[in-house]
């Protein structure tokens, strides 16, 4: 099979991604074989790529927004079958025993492994996944268009939560890309006004055309006090920035594995009033489940851009340079 795998980290533009021929894996006990027929590029992958998150395993093939058929299954695979279609994300391990865990809470268990990092993920014709983290998708998204459901949604799912907006709230994303433009139309589907601020005029324009109230630079300030706030952009600086504009007992919540340093805050412009910042981290299979019948049930406008599998490092380096509108998609040969 074909497979992409992060060689030598370091800035895209020195092509750190190595496209090479490999076996096509074998499903161990408790695991399926998935046939990729899509998987969506997430910045992680491209924070993957660089450095700004080290490989976790030598060579690792990136992607953790799988969608496949299952080919084969392994000893013990639950109640899947061959045929079914599928998706694998970016959790794939928990132990199921520590105090998070049996608390709901196993996006913090500490034995936790990913897909695309800790084990090889879906820039490749085939990737191995355990049965019990992968998820039936909804039907009413083809394959390439549901990619993106499976980490720039369910982060973005996640993320609304931790961010606590109210019933009919206020509520301002920073950057739209992905994950954001996702979660912008959950948040209006549940009645919420959305501002988006964001440096890129054709994310603006994308920002409107899905209800958005308002659409304007990132360094502005929104129409509006917020209730809520979402950092999608991997920019420290914008903590401030976001926190400043917040009304009083809003919160802000960071939705990235990554973030650029942020300066010092001072107390009284961003965090008195019972201003409230928090992290976003991974998710459970939960905000999963929760969020694929919210889409199945609300339909979603993904916006993608789709490019063939042998040009994984062409679509990393479209992303890093704010050249993707919504989410890119791989997709392999048929």
């Amino acid at each position: 099979m074909t497979a992409w795998r992060v060689e030598r980290p370091g800035p895209i533009q020195q092509r750190p991604l190595r496209m090479d021929s490999a076996p096509v894996p074998e499903p161990g006990p408790g695991e399926v074989l998935v046939r990729v027929r899509a998987c969506a590029v997430c910045r992680t992958d491209l924070h993957l790529a660089e450095g700004d998150l080290p490989p976790l395993r030598p060579g690792v093939v990136p992607g953790h927004e799988v969608v496949g058929d299952v080919e084969r299954l392994g000893p013990d695979a639950g109640d899947l079958r061959v045929g079914e279609r599928v998706g694998v994300a970016w959790l794939r391990h928990t132990c199921g025993a520590c105090v998070y865990c049996r608390a709901g809470a196993e996006n913090l268990c500490p034995s936790s492994r990913y897909t695309g990092w800790h084990a090889d993920g879906g820039f490749a014709e085939h990737c191995v996944a355990p049965a019990a983290f992968v998820y039936r998708l909804p039907p009413r998204y083809d394959d390439a268009h549901a990619a993106p459901l499976l980490c720039a949604g369910i982060i973005g799912f996640r993320a609304l939560r931790r961010a606590e907006l109210p019933p009919g709230g206020r509520l301002g994303l920073y950057g739209f890309g992905a994950s954001a433009h996702l979660a912008a139309q959950v948040a209006i589907a549940q009645g919420a006004r959305v501002h988006v601020l964001t440096r890129s005029a054709q994310a603006q324009q994308l920002a409107l055309h899905l209800g958005a109230a308002s659409a304007g630079d990132a360094a502005g300030r929104p129409p509006e006090p917020l209730d809520a706030a979402i950092l999608f952009a991997p920019v420290g600086d914008l903590v401030p920035v976001a926190l400043s504009v917040l009304d009083r007992g809003g919160t802000l919540a960071v939705a990235g594995i990554h973030l650029t340093d942020i300066p010092v805050l001072r107390y009284a412009d961003h965090l008195f009033q019972e201003r409230t910042l928090r992290s976003v981290t991974a998710n459970t299979r939960q905000d999963g489940h929760d969020f694929l019948a919210f889409a199945q049930e609300h339909p979603l406008r993904v916006s993608i851009t789709e490019y063939p599998l042998g040009a994984a490092d062409e679509a990393l380096a479209d992303l890093a340079a704010d050249r993707v509108n919504g989410a890119a998609v791989l997709v392999p040969p048929t």
